[in-house]
């Protein structure tokens, strides 16, 4: 299925978030979910999602967070805390862009890396499917 376009204004932060972050030493930036990310030391710490800002943050401040204007959970029902988005109202201003770039930076180093995973190998009962490339002709 052909990955859908980012917006005008993802490719805006996007563009903002990269020009924040390339003073700093390993940052990766890829696809995750749909969203745009920029994982900072091998951890998720900031990303994109239809001009929206997804931030990373302490999860023992989740409730502080939370009730913040202009930001709502990344799962609403709990299970991602310390995930969260913000709608842009919520980084319009440069104080606010600042805010919240400074959190997620702050709380990245303490942040746990989730292993990379890889393809799942082929299973014992299934065999691999022939391809064209696979022929001598």
């Amino acid at each position: 299925m052909p990955t859908r376009p980012l917006s005008p204004e993802a490719l805006v932060l996007i563009a903002a978030l990269r020009e924040a972050l390339a003073v700093r030493g390993n940052v990766e930036e890829r696809t995750l979910f749909g969203s745009y990310c920029f994982f900072v030391d091998g951890k998720l710490c900031l990303g994109v999602k239809h001009g929206e800002l997804l931030v990373r943050l302490p999860p023992e401040r989740h409730t502080e967070f939370m009730e913040m204007q202009n930001t709502r959970e990344l799962s609403p029902g709990g299970g991602m805390q310390g995930y969260f988005w913000v709608e842009p109202n919520g980084f319009a201003t440069r104080g606010q862009w600042q805010f919240w770039l400074d959190e997620a930076l702050a709380y990245n180093p303490r942040a746990k890396a989730s292993p990379r995973r890889k393809a799942a190998a082929p299973s014992a009962g299934q065999a691999k499917r022939p391809s064209v490339f696979d022929s001598d002709l």
